[in-house]
């Protein structure tokens, strides 16, 4: 029996098994094929981005550990390499792009970006049947240092911010156009301090300000949609952050921006699984953005967690996957980059499909019923359900490596593509 046969097989039984328990398979790998992940871009290269810098100036940046040969050095090289991830996994899906990512012949400041400074990535991403997402680059850059940006007591310093941010929705907006679905375009700033301040208002007065000024030239929601980012803490902003959660939350209540929850932005005892149905009731569209923290926000690659599994359930279970845009945010140095998106998104797309084929109307009666026993039991019962037969059967539909054998692909182009970068 070939491997396909075997495949086939297992999954007619595994199909069997989950129409005793009410699910349709078919309609299961149907739905998920129509939901894309947003791939980011800083996986491949280490959060560096591609701007001419001035001599002398370091361009810093957000830590990426590990020193894993073969980075992508070029666009084009970067371009390659995720062209080479999407090759092994299955769906159609988006990327995700940041503004450091430009491609320009000279330096040109962040408040002076332009669509056209992207016409490389949109062609290619327009070629490649794929959407796009855009995120401010608030970090990395000289007016940056202080620790503050959008919430800056420097007034000149707020301005730059100010303008970055505009110019990048007016970026996100033709992205948006040119590709026909809405760019995603996310605002995440570092401000904060190391330790405990006297002022927590002024900062967080500074930064509505700024917001407002960002979004008051509106959007056309059919190209743009506009999110904003929280954290609890980061490096160098351990005692304070100014755009906290609740700050965030409120501001995306009241002005109807998307918010973005991402899981690695709280502390290590909260789970974002458990904030969504909360947040969804008060705002009408979410950003996910989907690591895996280790002790603190380190953005490992995502695996198959029970948290994601959880996090996919809640999207299912609530109905939400329409208002829910889903976008990968770890980077990994250490190991083979392209490698890390296939082991992430694989991850990710394998939950939502084990949250499809959850007999969830099953589950719900049973809760409806009061017999909390069985609710119990039967989650347990369906742990061991034959998820992976229906996995691999699907990634075969879509034109992709089953089980292990995606790896070997990987393996031959670091052999024949990136083990070749000096």
């Amino acid at each position: 029996m070939s491997d396909s046969q075997k495949i086939e097989s297992a999954y007619q039984a595994a199909k069997e098994r989950y129409a005793e328990l009410g699910v349709d398979s078919d309609a299961a790998m149907a739905r998920l094929a129509e939901i894309a992940i947003s791939l980011h871009c800083w996986q491949g290269d280490d959060v560096g981005g591609f701007e001419v810098k001035e001599e002398g100036l370091d361009g810093g940046g957000i830590m990426a550990t590990g020193a894993y040969p073969g980075k992508a050095r070029t666009a084009d090289e970067l371009r390659a390499d995720i062209e080479k991830a999407l090759s092994l996994i299955p769906g159609s899906h988006r990327l995700n792009l940041h503004a450091s990512y430009a491609e320009t012949d000279r330096k040109v400041e962040r408040n002076e970006l332009e669509a056209k400074h992207f016409a490389a990535w949109i062609d290619w991403a327009k070629a490649n049947g794929l959407g796009m997402d855009f995120n401010g680059t608030f970090f990395a850059h000289p007016k940056a240092e202080t620790g503050f940006t959008l919430s800056s007591a420097d007034e000149s310093i707020r301005k730059f911010w100010v303008e970055h941010g505009i110019a990048c929705r007016r970026i996100g907006a033709a992205m948006g156009k040119a590709l026909g679905t809405p760019c995603v375009t996310n605002m995440w700033i570092p401000d904060g301090y190391k330790d405990i301040p006297i002022d927590r208002k002024g900062p967080r007065e500074r930064l509505k300000k700024s917001l407002d000024e960002m979004f008051a030239e509106k959007a056309d929601k059919t190209c743009l949609l506009d999110s904003v980012e929280s954290k609890l803490f980061g490096i160098g902003s351990e005692s304070y952050v100014v755009g906290s959660h609740e700050f965030y939350l409120g501001y995306a209540v009241a002005n109807k921006t998307l918010l973005c929850l991402d899981t690695g932005h709280f502390h290590p005892t909260e789970v974002v699984s458990d904030k969504i149905s909360a947040v969804m009731t008060f705002v009408d569209e979410i950003l996910l953005h989907v690591s895996r923290p280790v002790r603190w926000d380190s953005d490992h690659v995502v695996i198959l967690s029970d948290e994601l599994k959880a996090l996919a359930a809640e999207l299912v279970r609530g109905d939400y996957l329409d208002r829910v845009h889903i976008g990968l945010d770890f980077f990994d140095a250490s190991i083979n980059r392209v490698a890390a998106w296939g082991i992430g998104t694989r991850c990710m797309i394998k939950a939502l499909l084990m949250a499809l084929l959850e007999p969830t109307k099953l589950l719900q009666e049973t809760e409806d019923s009061g017999d909390f026993t069985t609710r119990l039991a039967m989650l347990e019962e369906i742990k061991t359900l034959p998820a992976g037969a229906v996995w691999d059967f699907y990634c075969t539909n879509q034109g992709v490596p089953a089980q292990e054998q995606w790896l070997k692909e990987v393996r031959d182009y670091e052999e024949e593509v990136t083990s070749l970068r000096s």
